[in-house]
């Protein structure tokens, strides 16, 4: 007689990252047929510094095409980290789950940074400088959470790909970070160097702190 022996088969839900995938470039799409000038110089920044010169004002901050464009950066970075965790071993790729425990955590970090940011700003005076300065960092970022969208959709559907490739993927995106934010710095270094002693300090609390604190926090708990 023989036994046949039942064994539960693991079934990987990917719809809830698709869906956010097309939702992304459903929000591009709009974004670009709006706003289609603006769109045009932004897809060039690569090659050209005409978007952030024309597009400075702190005022577009705030504007729906930095928003729109935002909301599609925070789901290409969350996507991001959680596909770089499951490389090392931290995570499944498919976690819904931990997907919105880590986005919930980015837009949490980022409007927590920007708040207090701009409160200190405000008490040093220095507050037409700070959103300047945030407007130049959300657009470089921005654009590299855009260009590493199609990545994200590369190693979410794509097994076969090597460890070496995965990581080479994660040290291009975290040099275009450090080179992005050193422009910003060069774009406004004669405003830096008029206010260096509230610089460092900004530096030091808001863009160095927190980060370091992050990973601490990441290595202890998985020591």
């Amino acid at each position: 007689m023989t036994e046949h022996v039942l064994q539960l088969r693991t079934i990987e839900n990917n719809d809830w990252a698709t869906l956010l995938f097309i939702l992304s470039f459903a929000t591009i799409a709009l974004t670009k047929s709006i706003f289609e000038n603006r769109f045009g110089d932004f897809a060039n920044l690569i090659f050209s510094d005409k978007y952030v010169k024309v597009y400075r004002d702190s005022s577009h901050l705030k504007s729906g095409f930095t928003i729109s464009l935002f909301f599609v950066q925070v789901i290409s970075f969350a996507f991001f980290i959680q596909l770089s965790l499951s490389s090392f071993g931290k995570a499944l790729k498919t976690d819904w789950v931990l997907y919105i425990q880590i986005i919930t955590f980015l837009i949490f970090f980022i409007l927590s940074k920007y708040l207090i940011e701009k409160i200190i700003a405000t008490a040093f005076d220095i507050e037409e400088f700070v959103e300047q300065f945030n407007l130049q960092k959300v657009t470089y970022r921005t654009y590299i959470g855009l260009f590493i969208l199609p990545i994200n959709i590369i190693l979410f559907y794509y097994n076969s790909l090597s460890k070496n490739m995965v990581f080479l993927f994660i040290a291009v995106v975290i040099a275009a970070n450090v080179i992005s934010y050193l422009i910003s710095i060069k774009n406004y270094q004669n405003l830096i160097l008029g206010k260096l002693f509230y610089f460092i300090l900004y530096l030091c609390t808001f863009e160095i702190a927190p980060y370091y604190f992050m990973y601490y926090c990441f290595t202890k708990g998985n020591a």
